[in-house]
């Protein structure tokens, strides 16, 4: 029996549909930080890390109820290459946790408004292939075993619990086996939840070639996958792949699309058009989907999620 609420179910028990924040990295790049490197934004971490906790800050004011931490790509083995020790890897990690958490305590003391829940902190546990840097974790065959994973992500997962979130945001899964793994992990922190969102192939697949109907229905029964969906997909293919999540699950389905742009992984650049535009109306076709969680993901920026916020909860953004 578990002895804590599951965050998700609190909030959604009150709210038709719990706001999510949008991208770290567009942000971070908007502030002046460089991110061409392989540690992509935790390369900010060590650099400025002041800059992270205003991008959170930014995000609250915009009305999301929930801040994702900078440790996507924060790894042990990450670090380790810059030359960074285990120790000190394991402390920056937790930093992210501490700096999330500071924003949204600190936003919190200024909030009057008693309507809007508490938001929270939803620590993210990247892919192994956003580790590698290579654009991996939009394809998912790594060829590596299930040992390799877990030894991968077990310091991160208890790194992040240990700094106090929330909850743990699994993001950008591409494979049905790293899924599988990580939902294997969190069994050892029995009081711990997550959410699990996969990156996609197409609208009824995930990354790997592992049908959505699949994946939701093989996590229905883990009790401590507190909402399951897709992220850093473009925004055309999202509504059919909450149709399919929902027709296969009672779980809470989540959604942060990316812009609509091509990633290009070689060149690390973006191209294409942005098709993240009246992200309020998406969300209401999102929701009548199936879709309770909902926000934005590589370059949405706050503004987008004040577009979703005004639509679901016109009298709690606190921003202009």
């Amino acid at each position: 029996m578990k002895n804590k609420m599951n965050p998700i179910d609190a909030i959604l028990r009150d709210h038709s549909v719990m706001i999510l924040d949008g991208a770290l990295a567009t942000e971070l790049e908007r502030h002046g930080c460089d991110l061409d490197d392989p540690l992509w934004s935790a390369r900010v971490l060590i650099e400025n890390p002041e800059v992270i906790y205003q991008v959170h800050s930014d995000y609250f004011r915009a009305g999301a109820d929930c801040a994702i931490t900078a440790s996507y790509q924060a790894t042990v083995e990450g670090f380790a290459l810059r030359g960074i020790q285990e120790k000190e890897a394991l402390e920056l990690i937790k930093k992210t946790v501490l700096l999330a958490r500071r924003a949204r305590d600190e936003f919190w003391k200024e909030e009057n408004q008693t309507i809007r829940p508490k938001p929270l902190v939803a620590a993210s546990v990247g892919p192994y292939g956003a580790f590698l840097a290579d654009g991996s974790e939009y394809v998912g065959n790594y060829g590596v075993s299930d040992e390799t994973l877990a030894y991968f992500h077990r310091s991160r997962i208890s790194a992040l619990i240990e700094s106090g979130a929330d909850l743990l945001a699994f993001e950008t899964i591409p494979s049905l086996q790293e899924a599988k793994v990580l939902d294997s992990l969190l069994k050892d922190y029995p009081d711990v939840y997550a959410w699990l969102s996969f990156s996609l192939k197409n609208e009824k697949e995930i990354s790997d070639g592992t049908s959505l109907e699949e994946c939701a229905r093989l996590f229905e029964s883990s009790e401590q996958i507190a909402a399951i969906g897709i992220n850093c997909a473009p925004v055309s293919g999202i509504t059919e792949a909450i149709k399919l999540l929902s027709a296969n699950t009672q779980k809470p389905i989540i959604v942060y699309p990316n812009s609509g742009e091509t990633y290009n992984p070689e060149t690390k650049t973006w191209h294409g058009q942005e098709s993240c535009n009246s992200l309020d109306l998406k969300s209401e076709e999102w929701h009548h989907a199936g879709a309770r969680l909902i926000g934005g993901c590589c370059r949405t920026a706050p503004h987008h999620i004040e577009e979703i916020s005004r639509k679901w909860r016109p009298s709690e953004v606190v921003s202009s």
